[in-house]
């Protein structure tokens, strides 16, 4: 068996977004757009990035820097 390696940038190819299915299977999201929804998952992905590096206010909340 032979497994192949990625190299620099190669592991990004398959990186992607979380989107909670409550988004699309729960009524009270059903008037969001697919839009609102996909930068809903853009912006989760980007609060673990600020959770990562420490990016809290006063009141212990994550903010993101975009």
């Amino acid at each position: 068996m032979t497994l192949d390696y990625f190299y620099g940038q190669a592991g990004e190819l398959f990186s992607f977004y979380r989107i909670p299915k409550a988004l699309f299977q729960e009524p009270r999201f059903q008037s969001l757009s697919t839009d609102a929804k996909t930068l809903y998952g853009i912006l989760l992905d980007r609060m673990s990035l600020s959770v990562k590096n420490g990016w809290l206010d006063e009141q212990n909340r994550v903010f993101i820097i975009f």
